[in-house]
C-alpha cells in the first residue's frame, strides 16, 4: 500500500490566471458600465454642479454661488408646497396601491378560475404598456364636465355633473384616481412574482393544515412576499415623485398650482423661469428625499428568508 502511494505521481500545479484571464469578463460588462454612467451618474454629477452655480439663463454665465441656491429651495413657498403636495400624493396613493395589488397577487396566484386569470393578466398589462401623456388626454376627456363619461356614469345614480378639473380639490382627487388606476398594476404584477418564490411543497402543506387562507397567508406567504413589498415601495414612491407627463397633460398643474407637484415647480422654474441653478438644487433635494424613504422602507419592510 506504501509503494503505491509513493508511485503515484505528484499533483499538478495549477498555473495562476494570467492578466488577460483575470481582464476578460469586465470586457464583457464595460459597454454596460459606460452606459450607466453616461446616462446615471454624469448627469447626477452635473446637476450638482450646477446647483452650486448661480445661473440665469440670457444674464450672462453661471458663477459660482456655493449654498445659495440650497438656501433659498429651503425657504421657497412654492417649492415647499409643491413637495408637499407630492408627499401627499404618495401617503394616499401608495396603501391603496399596495393593498389592490396585494389583493390582485392573491387573485393570481388562485388555483381556480384559469381563464378569468388569464384575462386578469392581460388586462394589467394595459395601462402599464400606455405612454403618461396619452394616459392625461384620456383623463381629459373621461372627467370632462360636459361630455366626460365619468359625470354621465354618475348621473344613473343621481349625481351631477361634477367640474372635476375646475376646482383645486377635484383636480387633485383626479389626479389620485388615475395615479392608482395607472401604477396598481405594476405593483400587482411585483407582488405576484414575489408570491411565486413560495416553496410547493411549503404552500401545499399548509394547504393540508387548514382551509383558512388568512393564516396561511400570515404564516407562508407574507414572509416570501417582504423582498417583493420592499421593491413596490421603492419604485412606486420614485414614480411618484417624478411624476410629471400624465398630470402635466390633465392640468398643466392646475388650476392654480392645485396639481403642481416638486417635479412640475422644478420644470416651471428651470424652462419658465430659466433659473436653471435654482431647478438644479432642488433636484439634487428631490434625489436626496427618494433615497432617504428607499432606505427607510428597506430598513422597516426588508426581511430575508433563511
Amino acid at each position: 500500500m506504501s509503494d503505491r502511494v509513493q508511485d503515484r505521481a505528484p499533483p499538478m500545479a495549477v498555473a495562476p490566471p494570467s492578466w488577460r484571464e483575470k481582464m476578460e469578463p469586465w470586457f464583457f460588462i464595460l459597454p454596460s458600465v459606460i452606459l450607466l454612467l453616461a446616462i446615471g451618474l454624469y448627469p447626477v454629477i452635473y446637476t450638482l454642479v450646477a446647483s452650486l452655480q448661480s445661473w440665469v439663463m440670457g444674464m450672462g454665465p453661471p458663477s459660482f454661488g456655493g449654498l445659495q441656491n440650497y438656501a433659498h429651495a429651503f425657504t421657497s413657498s412654492d417649492f415647499g408646497h409643491s413637495v408637499l403636495r407630492t408627499l401627499v400624493l404618495i401617503v394616499i396613493t401608495l396603501p391603496i396601491e399596495l393593498a389592490l395589488g396585494m389583493m390582485i397577487a392573491l387573485a393570481l396566484d388562485s388555483q381556480n378560475f384559469l381563464v378569468l386569470r388569464r384575462l386578469l393578466q392581460i388586462c394589467l398589462v394595459i395601462p402599464i404598456a400606455i405612454t403618461p401623456s396619452v394616459v392625461g388626454l384620456l383623463t381629459q376627456l373621461m372627467f370632462n364636465q360636459q361630455l366626460g363619461i365619468i359625470n354621465h356614469l354618475l348621473g344613473y345614480i343621481g349625481i351631477p355633473a361634477l367640474d372635476w378639473l375646475g376646482r383645486p380639490l377635484s383636480a387633485y382627487t383626479t389626479v389620485l384616481i388615475v395615479q392608482i388606476w395607472e401604477w396598481t398594476p405594476f405593483v400587482a404584477l411585483v407582488l405576484s412574482a414575489a408570491l411565486s418564490t413560495v416553496p410547493q411543497d411549503i404552500d401545499e402543506a399548509a394547504v393540508l393544515e387548514t382551509e383558512r387562507w388568512w393564516p396561511r397567508f400570515r404564516s407562508i406567504q407574507l414572509p416570501f412576499m417582504w423582498p417583493g413589498i420592499t421593491a413596490a415601495l421603492v419604485f412606486q414612491t420614485a414614480f411618484t415623485i417624478k411624476e410629471f407627463d400624465m398630470i402635466y397633460t390633465i392640468e398643466k398643474g392646475g388650476p392654480g398650482t392645485a396639481t403642481e407637484t416638486a417635479v412640475m415647480q422644478i420644470e416651471r422654474m428651470a424652462f419658465r423661469g430659466f433659473d436653471v441653478g435654482l431647478a438644479a438644487a432642488e433636484s439634487i433635494l428631490m434625489l436626496v428625499l427618494s433615497i432617504l424613504l428607499a432606505r427607510i422602507y428597506i430598513r422597516v419592510f426588508y426581511r430575508e428568508m433563511d
